[in-house]
């Protein structure tokens, strides 16, 4: 079993910049991609970015050149800076990891990101 934990969130005014983290821990070799999705209020949880063992990153459109993903030098960590902050940003950040094959799926408790000016 895999458990997540993020670190990290807050408030930042419009246009600042705040990072991110999630620790995974239990059987963490099974982990083949870890990321971020997010859920504001009344809407769905969407896709932020994700990264896989071999690097590969992917972002949703709305946040690509303001956002990056990377990874610690353990690989059971991953990060995610949050650049140029728009109020549409603001949402609960999930930390995300899926096995190979994607034959189990784990979610972080989630860590606020609120952006206001």
């Amino acid at each position: 079993q895999v458990q997540l934990v993020e670190f990290g969130g807050g408030l930042v005014q419009v246009g600042g910049s705040l990072s991110v983290s999630c620790t995974a821990s239990g059987s963490t070799f099974t982990i083949n991609t870890m990321g971020w999705f997010r859920q504001a209020p009344g809407k769905q949880r969407e896709l932020v970015a994700t990264i896989t063992r071999g690097g590969s990153t992917n972002y949703a459109d709305s946040v690509k050149g303001r956002f990056t993903i990377s990874r610690g030098n353990a690989r059971n960590t991953v990060y995610l800076r949050m650049n140029s902050l728009k109020p549409e940003d603001t949402a609960i950040y999930y930390c995300h990891a899926q096995t190979l094959r994607s034959t189990a799926v784990y979610w972080g408790q989630g860590t606020q990101v609120t952006v206001s000016s």
